[in-house]
């Protein structure tokens, strides 16, 4: 059983091959976590929407970012400091092993985050 291409789709084969299966595994968390969002690309970068932007990822030289940037969980907040760029947006260097677990905690808390919000008219 196969799926609609979507626009990431052709984002994910136009990076590097190196980040193609970071940004397959990260694309697969988020539609995990927000079944019903909708595969965009918004700023030139994949994203998931629901009633409002759920993430947006993107890969970079030397780190894949995730944004915007999360609020709403103080333990989470504390565990991602040291990924937190100048705007507080998440900064996951490549040169690491990826914490998909932590990418997992966000997407879902996004998540959780977009459903209480109004629906657009």
């Amino acid at each position: 059983m196969g799926y609609e291409k979507t626009p990431i789709d052709g984002y994910i084969s136009a990076a590097p091959t190196a980040f193609q299966p970071i940004l397959q595994r990260i694309r697969e968390i988020v539609r995990r976590a927000a079944p019903e969002a909708a595969e965009i690309i918004s700023y030139r970068m994949p994203a998931f929407r629901g009633r409002g932007i759920i993430l947006y990822f993107a890969a970079f030289r030397d780190h894949i970012g995730l944004y915007p940037p999360v609020h709403g969980d103080a333990r989470l907040e504390e565990d991602l400091a040291r990924y937190r760029g100048p705007k507080g947006n998440l900064r996951f260097p490549v040169n690491e092993p990826m914490p998909y677990a932590l990418i997992k905690r966000v997407a879902e808390l996004r998540a959780r985050q977009d459903r209480t919000k109004r629906k657009p008219r």
